[in-house]
């Protein structure tokens, strides 16, 4: 019986010492993995910074340099201005959307005719220019840009206006910037709609084309509510009472006397880089 005893005690003893090896292993793994992981994590937390972060005492002279450029750009586009009425007194800003062929010099004459078959030179030309309603008074100055331009099957002018019939080009184009001698501004676009000029003798109809200089708050939202409410698609964006607008039209063919137009309102100052 002793040497029995003896047998299983030594068996006893090996199992167990075994077992305590096969733990202190698994316990060193379960560490060294543990460790290994947590720097790979560290690892991949350092290549994250690096692509993607900025130290911070390098982010104001990154933001300072950014505000920089873009106030020097906006400074080189109102010199351009400048300098263009030199040449013709009656060029009041310079109209751009970006990713279209719509980057034209904008004039403004005594009447509504003359521009139309003038470019800025004040040569004759079919193709005319982009220009301003004789009707906008720089002096108050006014709540809505009414700007007008040729549709042309040539593409240039206003032609491309058409295009905010598919809404996707909207999305694409929702930003409609506007230089002149004195700032370099951005409009949003709200609304989108086809038009018509209206016989005199009809009633309870939106004429677009009449609205420069609102007398009252009353008409001014009339005419943003009536914009909203003709537009082609729905735009989230809108326009309260005091928000400069402008209206850009041209005709369209889709009815006799047709019209097309797009109103933005004027970004403000914090959004307008």
């Amino acid at each position: 019986m002793k040497k029995e005893n003896k047998v299983w005690f030594r068996f006893a003893y090996l199992f167990f010492t075994l077992l305590i090896i096969l733990s202190e292993i698994y316990v060193v793994n379960f560490f060294v993995l543990k460790q290994k992981a947590k720097q790979e994590s560290n690892l991949l937390n350092t290549i994250q910074i690096e692509e993607y972060e900025v130290p911070k005492n390098q982010i104001k002279k990154i933001v300072q340099k950014t505000v920089g450029e873009i106030i020097k750009k906006k400074k080189e586009r109102i010199l351009k201005v400048k300098k263009l009425q030199e040449e013709n007194e009656d060029i009041i800003g310079w109209l751009e959307i970006e990713g279209t062929d719509i980057n034209y010099p904008v004039l403004q004459g005594k009447d509504d005719e003359y521009y139309m078959t003038h470019n800025y030179k004040k040569e004759y030309s079919r193709n005319g220019s982009i220009f301003l309603s004789k009707d906008y008074n720089w002096d108050i100055p006014s709540n809505n840009l009414l700007i007008y331009g040729h549709n042309l099957n040539n593409g240039t002018m206003f032609q491309e206006l058409l295009k905010y019939k598919d809404e996707e080009f909207y999305k694409e184009h929702s930003i409609i910037r506007f230089t002149t001698a004195f700032e370099d501004v951005k409009f949003e676009i709200i609304s989108v709609f086809q038009s018509r000029v209206y016989y005199k003798s009809e009633k309870n109809v939106f004429r677009y084309y009449y609205f420069v200089n609102p007398e009252t708050e009353e008409e001014y939202n009339e005419f943003v509510e009536s914009a909203k409410r003709v537009s082609l698609y729905e735009i989230e964006a809108t326009a309260n009472y005091g928000d400069s607008l402008i209206t850009l039209s041209t005709c369209s063919y889709h009815v006799k006397d047709g019209r097309f137009a797009v109103v933005g309102k004027k970004i403000n100052k914090e959004a307008n880089r």
